[in-house]
């Protein structure tokens, strides 16, 4: 079937939606609509309900900017954590997967993106001011900076520790077991977490 040619309008404007999304073509797009034609409708209604509360409901937390259903996220409240130990991540698939190693036990700060001057994002884009205040508050041993290992990741390293590097706090990297080039959120957890205990001092 050419999928120029629909046979109904709600089937195309539905295929065009989810086709909007990263990774998904048209084709895939196609059978997924169509997949959830051949649901019974509460199903579909379940589906379309868990998408619209997610967009209007889901919460920042106050203290990392991690994604949350309440104003202070799991992580932040867990009075097991080691809240002197702050892991400084791009985005909340970096949380998850440094998470999921099982090898870090204190709090993250998820800057929400990194420096790329081609995509038109520079520090006042990211959520540095209030990582800068955590560490002049007081009570932080050690900064993680556990950013992707390419350019963008390297250059945002660069500017947190000359902007970090006043302050009597630690400030380590993860170690170069990462390729360079790597994404946190595609490398496997082994690496990840022994990345993670054998952290290093940053060096310029």
């Amino acid at each position: 079937m050419s999928f120029s040619e629909f046979p109904s309008k709600l089937l195309e404007s539905a295929v065009n939606e989810f086709a909007s999304l990263p990774g998904i073509g048209r084709k895939t797009a196609f059978r997924l609509v169509m997949n959830l034609l051949r649901r019974n409708k509460d199903e579909v209604l379940k589906f379309g309900e868990s998408i619209i509360r997610l967009r209007g409901e889901i919460l920042y937390c106050k203290v990392c900017n991690n994604i949350s259903d309440t104003e202070i996220c799991t992580i932040c409240s867990d009075e097991r954590r080691d809240k002197s130990l702050i892991c400084v991540v791009e985005n909340i698939q970096d949380v998850m997967a440094i998470e999921n190693t099982r090898q870090f036990n204190g709090l993250y700060h998820v800057l929400g993106g990194i420096i790329s001057p081609i995509d038109g994002i520079g520090p006042a884009d990211l959520k540095i001011d209030s990582l800068e205040e955590k560490i002049k508050n007081g009570g932080i041993r050690e900064v993680i900076l556990a950013l992707s290992t390419t350019m963008e990741g390297d250059t945002t390293n660069f500017y947190l520790y000359r902007r970090l590097g006043k302050y009597s706090t630690s400030i380590t990297t993860l170690a170069r077991g990462l390729a360079i080039g790597d994404e946190l959120e595609y490398t496997d957890e082994i690496t990840l977490g022994r990345a993670i205990n054998n952290r290093n001092p940053y060096q310029q």
